[in-house]
């Protein structure tokens, strides 16, 4: 295969792991660990696995001139995002967090068309478009209050900052991961996101009772940590050093999908006939914004 097609599939794999997130998170979160407390292990398991990794590589120095780009990725991606994103979790439900990461396309593409350059053509501005309709669909007719879900309507929100620094993250830390090892980035940006953190997330993490934890949430936790945390970031970097940011982006329309069929096997959510034709329009939108465009292929206008 050649390196498209495997930075596709680590797109794809990113995108797998974080719709499981969806569930396996919510179910330790808060009875077991509170949102911030889970933000606590997440930047410190990940920053040591990533810097014990880098004892294995060639040693790699960051140049002065790119101190501040690494903060603001670090400030966007490993503090807004993941505090934001967790304590939505807490207050709403995965099937939500899964609808409203299908708004990242739109804002990474807007991003990178003002700071990156990319052109818009015309099947992935309709893929953006279908996409958005499909997880529309999804969000007004999927936002009702449950037991799990104590506060919807700040959850929701907590999910709309999440994608808009999520999306800034990206377009932010694509020079990095292009001239940067992958392995070399993280370790500093989970670093320095644990030490910006602390303050916030050191209180919740103390009050986990850890010797009294099932094997079921200890196992849930380490998903959260090997997978969402570790796998998915060096899966990501690795697609957005061959691929567009938008593309890369573009898979988050397949989240609700896994998100919600998870849930479902799970026993936490039900499918009915609305909920599975926006998943469709969504996933015909994901095929045509990934899909190569042609070299001849008309460009949508900028406006």
């Amino acid at each position: 295969m050649n390196t498209r097609v495997w930075a596709l599939l680590a797109a794809a794999g990113a995108t797998t792991i974080y719709g499981l997130n969806h569930t396996v998170a919510k179910v330790v979160m808060p009875d077991y660990v509170g949102a911030f407390g889970f933000i606590f292990i997440r930047t410190a398991g990940a920053a040591l696995l990533f810097w014990l990794l880098s004892l294995f590589l060639p040693k790699e120095k960051i140049d002065r001139g790119d101190y501040l780009r690494l903060f603001l990725a670090c400030l966007m991606g490993m503090c807004i995002n993941m505090l934001s994103f967790f304590k939505g979790l807490e207050l709403s439900t995965p099937v939500n967090s899964g609808i409203f990461a299908t708004t990242n396309p739109i804002i990474i593409l807007l991003l990178s068309y003002l700071f990156l350059g990319e052109k818009i053509g015309i099947l992935k501005f309709l893929g953006i478009t279908l996409g958005f309709t499909g997880a529309l669909i999804l969000v007004l007719y999927g936002t009702q209050n449950t037991g799990n879900a104590p506060n919807v309507l700040m959850g929701n929100i907590l999910f709309m900052i999440n994608s808009v620094f999520f999306s800034g993250f990206i377009i932010v830390v694509k020079p990095l991961s292009e001239k940067y090892n992958t392995v070399t980035i993280m370790k500093w940006l989970f670093l320095i996101g644990f030490i910006l953190t602390f303050p916030i997330t050191v209180s919740e993490y103390t009050e986990v009772d850890w010797p009294n934890m099932p094997l079921d949430v200890l196992l849930r936790v380490a998903f959260v940590v090997l997978g969402t945390t570790f796998s998915t970031y060096l899966l990501n970097l690795y697609a957005l050093r061959n691929l567009q940011a938008s593309t890369v982006g573009a898979f988050a329309y397949a989240q609700p999908i896994i998100a919600i069929s998870y849930a479902i096997y799970t026993g936490n959510d039900t499918l009915d006939e609305v909920k599975a034709i926006a998943c469709l329009v969504i996933m015909l939108g994901v095929y045509l914004v990934s899909k190569k465009p042609s070299k001849y292929r008309a460009k949508v206008p900028s406006g």
